[in-house]
């Protein structure tokens, strides 16, 4: 006879970060290791020794009401929950399989464990990549202002050249021909006094 085969969840979509930590919430470990949320809480009030603080927190009224609006959790007092969720670090999920100690629970925690190592994984690789972006950055606007003072140079060379000073053509009177031709103004002087 065989074993029905068991999809595997996708353990990276429910890991969220709170107070600056990644956590897992009750409710979804629940699920995960096949247990009502109710029952695995009681679990972890049983064996509270085995989670310290950054193992296991408890989700204040605000911070239960913003997780309210964003998933799809009930409010409390219409049949849902009635105590504050509970956040597990990547540790705490670790424990809190090994208190549950159900074929079930230790399988999920390999998941877990891997998601969380996924997750720290794609975050290194986005810090990495956001600190070559920035050295990327910082490159282009270096030779953007190059770029501008080098066109600045260039620019007045792909100007057209002025147009060259032309030679008046015509006759200059004897008053014209000191301001417009200083050069010729002796020779045409001496022949307008030569021929007057």
């Amino acid at each position: 006879m065989s074993q029905p085969i068991e999809v595997i969840p996708d353990v990276a979509g429910i890991i969220r970060t709170i107070r600056k930590h990644r956590v897992i919430l009750d409710s979804d470990l629940a699920k995960l290791y096949g247990v009502p949320t109710f029952r695995f809480n009681e679990a972890v009030k049983r064996n509270r020794q085995r989670f310290p603080d950054d193992f296991l927190f408890q989700l204040t009224k605000e911070e239960a009401e913003v997780l309210t609006s964003q998933i799809a959790m009930s409010k409390t007092g219409s049949g849902g929950r009635r105590t504050l969720p509970w956040a597990f670090t990547e540790h705490g999920a670790l424990q809190a399989s090994n208190i549950l100690n159900s074929p079930r629970a230790l399988a999920m925690s390999v998941y877990i464990i891997r998601a969380f190592i996924r997750l720290r994984e794609e975050l290194a690789a986005n810090s990495t990549l956001e600190k070559r972006l920035a050295v990327i950055d910082k490159t282009l606007i270096t030779h953007d202002t190059a770029l501008r003072d080098i066109y600045q140079r260039i620019r007045p060379l792909l100007l057209p050249p002025p147009d060259p000073p032309r030679k008046k053509i015509g006759f200059c009177t004897p008053g014209d021909c000191s301001l417009l031709c200083p050069a010729e103004n002796q020779h045409q002087s001496s022949n307008y006094k030569k021929y007057h």
